[in-house]
């Protein structure tokens, strides 16, 4: 599963007054995104959290194409691009229910022990989950 999609609607309270989405929310629907992805791969954030790893983002690029509006049903695309020791990178893709590209991204997160706050090698059940799909 080099990919996950999935679905959400634009809410209301996402958009502007021309009802279109405001540029902030994107960054949202692409972490929907990445967990759903971890998810579906059998990866919890709630799970590595309880095991004292965190995953922030550490860079997030976005390329605005086409506005999402309100209701409109959006396919969130998560591709995954590499893990490295301590990095995970992923790229995405959000389409309209026409299935035209609104938006691309991409977005690095680095493994974070949560007493210490530095980088650590990523878990190694993420590795293998990781490698089952790079196969």
């Amino acid at each position: 599963m080099k990919y996950f999609d999935f679905n959400v609607r634009v809410r209301y309270a996402e958009t502007d007054q021309m009802g279109v989405v405001y540029h902030g929310n994107y960054a949202q629907y692409f972490e929907i995104g990445r967990v759903e992805w971890l998810r579906n791969l059998g990866i919890s954030y709630k799970k590595m959290e309880e095991m004292g790893v965190m995953l922030p983002v550490v860079s997030l690029t976005m390329n605005y194409k086409k506005s999402a509006k309100y209701d409109e049903d959006l396919t969130i695309r998560t591709i995954f691009k590499k893990l490295t020791s301590v990095k995970i990178e992923f790229d995405y893709e959000l389409y309209n229910e026409a299935g035209e590209l609104l938006t691309t991204g991409n977005s690095v997160l680095v493994f974070i022990d949560m007493i210490t706050g530095r980088p650590i090698a990523a878990p190694q059940y993420v590795v293998d989950k990781v490698a089952a799909i790079e196969m």
